[in-house]
């Protein structure tokens, strides 16, 4: 089955290194996955599969786990219904 996964991240906060990263995950698990990113909204990392939004940055202020992304795609490429990400990645946070 066919996926689709559109990422719209944060140009001028130079997340376009952040979904390249994410894409090469995609294709390695899901090679037949169509993966597009488009610079939007500041600070956002939003990823949608096939019509669905997976993982929102905007509302959890963190990246998603790429490696459970890549996980959806791979399921919903078997033909299973599309989750949200469970995982994410670490807040770097300083407290001074």
């Amino acid at each position: 089955m066919d996926v689709k996964v559109e990422v719209e991240y944060c140009g001028s906060c130079g997340y376009s290194s952040r979904f390249e990263e994410l894409a090469s995950q995609i294709r390695a698990s899901v090679p037949t996955s169509d993966v597009l990113g488009k610079e939007g909204r500041r600070g956002s990392f939003e990823v949608t599969v096939n019509g669905t939004l997976v993982y929102s940055k905007l509302s959890t202020m963190a990246f998603p786990d790429f490696k459970n992304v890549a996980d959806i795609v791979s399921d919903a490429a078997n033909g299973k219904e599309v989750i949200p990400v469970s995982k994410q990645q670490p807040i770097d946070c300083i407290i001074l």
